[in-house]
């Protein structure tokens, strides 16, 4: 995959994310398709007109599916686990089995997966170039068309098609735990990054809980700080995909509290001044909640989705609360919001696997409760069903980011790996740097932003990319 750059939402890990991620990696070349398989130009329904209970219940097929969500293989998952949402697909379409192949170190092994080729028939699509998506992926129609089915339907496209349904949408804050701050005597949600840190040295100093638990350890939690960069620190939607490639120095500091700069000296500062885990090197991502559930932390800078886990980790649930990135801009608070990993299916598969695939994604996506008891925003349009973590964004505005302008659906993606700072895309080795200079006093902030400026420089002029 040509400049390809490692991710994984940390969903769960996730998106994210992701979320919702892990390293970023050098340039490498595109994997081979597998071209045994049937092509699926023969398909002869589309997601849109699958009508579920009624569409393809004559269709027998076994399904892989390749998740990052290893956690919901186990039976003693606190939420509701793969064999629970299975068997209840079951009861639609008994004849379509889906087995779940979990993968730990999702983002880098899933690409090795893709460039061996027979990987199975869906998989949460890892990141490769844009124009590289129809080789691997079937389309599931236009963008136009599959945004009147689902949200974020544009997060890949290309071409004007789509290529990925999320599993689940994520907004962007900080989780805490009430009660630390109750006792900590804050009153008030932080709105800017010195409120936050002011909270911060009032939990050292009034309670015996960690007032912020970097996650360093597990590493892709470090990625998560990228997801702030768009709409929470700028309430600007074009900024990630059309404004940040060609701007000038986008690290610098803009004196108002706002952008990368203000995000990143967040962590830097709740380091340097102790606020965080006696050794960062040890923290532990299991362990950390219960141990918030328990009140032994403060605050834990993830998506949304970690909401639920946080909640069903201890006996508390209760104490568990959500609230926007301490960053305000021109007195209004924004919060990034986008999907977490998507769902792709094999181009290459069997056109009686291509159908069951969509058939099941469209269950998932419609009728499982996924999103909801994964506390994500709903993926269906017809889905108006908030979990109750979004009460903390009241009166603040989600700002999904905008696509990438035509005929640039790549250049971030060669901007993250000629850089190496892969933003949003598993750039958590950086994030870790901070906080190991701020630990160490042996790098100040400003030199670091200086050196992320010079190395976003260098790619865009590799790139020839017009500077604004």
């Amino acid at each position: 995959m040509k400049k390809l750059v490692k991710a994984g939402v940390a969903a769960a890990a996730v998106l994210s994310l992701a979320a919702f991620t892990t390293g970023c990696s050098k340039k490498q070349n595109a994997p081979k398709a597998d071209s045994s398989a049937k092509a699926s130009d023969t398909l002869d329904i589309s997601y849109s007109d699958i009508v579920l209970g009624k569409t393809g219940t004559d269709i027998t097929a076994t399904l892989k599916l390749l998740s990052h969500r290893t956690d919901m293989l186990n039976a003693d998952y606190p939420g509701t686990t793969w064999a629970q949402y299975l068997a209840e697909f079951n009861k639609v379409y008994p004849n379509i089995k889906v087995e779940i192949d979990g993968i730990t170190d999702y983002a880098s092994t899933a690409l090795l997966r893709l460039q061996g080729g027979n990987w199975g028939d869906i998989m949460m699509i890892p990141a490769l170039d844009a124009k590289d998506l129809s080789t691997y992926f079937l389309s599931y129609g236009t963008v136009e068309e599959m945004s009147k089915q689902v949200r974020f339907a544009n997060q890949w496209m290309y071409d004007g098609k789509s290529y990925g349904i999320p599993s689940t949408g994520n907004a962007q804050g900080v989780l805490y735990n009430k009660k630390v701050f109750e006792k900590a005597g804050i009153t008030k949600m932080p709105k800017t990054p010195e409120e936050f840190i002011a909270d911060l040295k009032l939990i050292k100093e009034k309670t015996d809980a960690i007032p912020l638990y970097t996650n360093y350890a597990a590493g892709w939690t470090m990625g998560a700080w990228d997801a702030y960069l768009g709409g929470s620190a700028t309430g600007d939607s074009k900024y990630n995909n059309q404004i940040l490639p060609h701007e000038k120095n986008p690290f610098r500091n803009r004196g108002d509290g706002t952008h990368a700069y203000a995000v990143y000296k967040v962590l830097y500062d709740a380091v340097a001044n102790g606020l965080i885990e006696d050794d960062y090197t040890t923290t532990d991502w299991e362990g950390c909640k219960g141990m918030i559930n328990r009140g032994e932390i403060g605050t834990m800078v993830l998506g949304s989705w970690a909401f639920t886990q946080m909640q069903g980790a201890g006996p508390n649930p209760d104490d568990i609360g959500y609230m926007s990135f301490p960053i305000t801009v021109n007195g209004k608070q924004y919060a990034s919001a986008g999907p977490d990993y998507c769902f792709g299916v094999n181009v290459n598969a069997s056109v009686n696997n291509q159908k069951a695939a969509l058939i099941f994604l469209k269950w998932f996506t419609e009728k499982s409760g996924f999103a909801f008891n994964e506390g994500g925003i709903p993926i269906a349009m017809n889905d108006s069903n908030y979990p109750p973590v979004y009460a903390a964004f009241d009166g603040i505005e989600f700002v999904p980011d905008t696509p990438a302008l035509a005929g640039e659906e790549d250049l971030m993606n060669n901007l993250n790996s000629d850089s190496e700072l892969a933003i949003n895309a598993g750039g958590n080795l950086k994030v870790q740097q901070i906080i190991e200079h701020a630990y160490n006093k042996d790098m100040t902030f400003d030199k670091i932003m200086d050196e992320w400026n010079a190395a976003w420089t260098r790619a865009q002029e590799s790139n020839n990319v017009s500077v604004k």
